[in-house]
């Protein structure tokens, strides 16, 4: 049985960030059920970095991991992990009071935000078609993440600390004795007196295999294509790769240019079991409708396509924070889709509060609350 100091389950960025930060603290090994972390939700991401985006928690640790993302640790990454993209958040003319909602919100954090009548939301986005939209919030500093970058630099990270990734080793057993929780996997036993559970769909799983409440999990597919578009004039298609991410305000799709050609998502939230999820031809279809109704160009063929799965607790935020009934058990899940926007502040915190010294001050000076994330929150009548 090997003994270290903290044991974490799960090596998606979740779990990679954190076992990063806690490596300065003590001795880390982080489990890993499948043959490479990050299979699930990491690797499936739309990669985009926004303040605007989810709930006002999610949006202060999106504003709190600004400063690591453009100013990594020396060695971190051999390149920028931030490039530019920007957010169109677009309605129609009945979708304005959810525009004017939506700049307000953002304007609380992110003041350079604006606000965009229909001349000035085609001017920047002139494959719109004019007869559907009627406005927009512009968000110039929202950024595509180069996640295999961010992933790798935490784990590359982790093994400089003297931590350690361990994979093929989903948990088969999980008990508490001795002061420690013992993990029994395929690739061994190990033993820790913390247990940190990020094991994303798979969390409330994890739990009921320790003895401890589920948080109220619920993992939701979300799909994406990537595509060729067809234009009714060549000249439209100049310039695609520096489109901004353009997203319906309610969140009916979303499309963003990717590797010469555009993902598309209906930003589907169907829930499902954990699993390797699949995408649905229907929600691919839906997706292609939506989106040709908004802009001038139409879909040629579909050159991939796949889903993730984001999972989300009741209030869709993070959960993170000690258990209050099970000794050493440590949550770090229900990251939805706002995981990779805001790691830093995510493993920043996690540490600090899984080594018992409070929010981070930068995390904390932004209005959150170690009550915002804790399960506890969770389990109140």
């Amino acid at each position: 049985m090997e003994r270290v100091d903290f044991l974490i389950v799960g090596g998606g960025m979740a779990g990679a960030s954190a076992a990063y930060e806690l490596a300065a603290h003590g001795s880390v090994i982080v489990l890993e059920r499948e043959s490479q972390p990050g299979y699930h939700s990491t690797g499936r991401s739309a990669a985009l970095y926004t303040q605007t985006y989810g709930h006002p928690v999610v949006r202060a640790l999106t504003v709190a991991s600004w400063d690591f993302y453009t100013n990594p640790p020396q060695g971190f990454s051999e390149h920028p992990l931030l490039t530019p993209r920007g957010v169109l958040l677009i309605g129609r003319s009945d979708q304005t009071a959810a525009l004017d909602r939506d700049f307000t919100e953002g304007r609380r954090l992110t003041p350079t935000v604006e606000r965009l009548d229909r001349a000035q939301t085609l001017a920047r986005a002139p494959f719109l078609n004019p007869d559907y939209v009627d406005g927009a919030v512009w968000e110039p500093e929202a950024m595509d993440m180069d996640v295999h970058a961010i992933h790798g630099g935490y784990l590359r990270g982790l093994k400089a600390r003297g931590g350690r990734l361990v994979t093929d080793a989903g948990v088969t057993a999980l008990e508490r004795r001795g002061g420690l929780w013992i993990a029994t996997t395929p690739a061994g036993i190990f033993a820790a007196p913390v247990l940190v559970n990020a094991a994303g769909a798979w969390a409330d799983g994890l739990a009921g295999m320790a003895g401890v409440r589920p948080v109220g999990l619920v993992p939701k597919r979300r799909t994406a294509i990537t595509f060729d578009p067809v234009f009714t004039d060549s000249a439209d298609a100049a310039g695609l790769a520096g489109w901004p991410m353009t997203i319906d305000v309610d969140e009916q799709f979303y499309m963003k240019p990717e590797s010469g050609r555009l993902l598309l998502s209906p930003a589907d939230e169907t829930p499902v079991e954990p699993c390797d999820v699949q995408p649905e031809e229907m929600d691919i279809a839906v997706a292609i409708d939506r989106m040709e109704q908004a802009v001038r160009f139409s879909v040629r063929r579909i050159t991939h396509k796949w889903a993730g799965l984001r999972s989300f607790v009741a209030d869709k935020v993070m959960v993170v924070g000690y258990d209050e009934s099970a000794d050493g058990f440590f949550w770090l899940a229900g990251q939805g889709g706002y995981g990779i926007q805001t790691a830093p502040a995510m493993g920043r915190t996690a540490a600090a509060l899984a080594t018992g010294r409070g929010l981070p001050p930068e995390v904390a000076a932004l209005g959150v609350r170690a009550e915002d994330l804790a399960p506890a929150r969770l389990r109140r009548p």
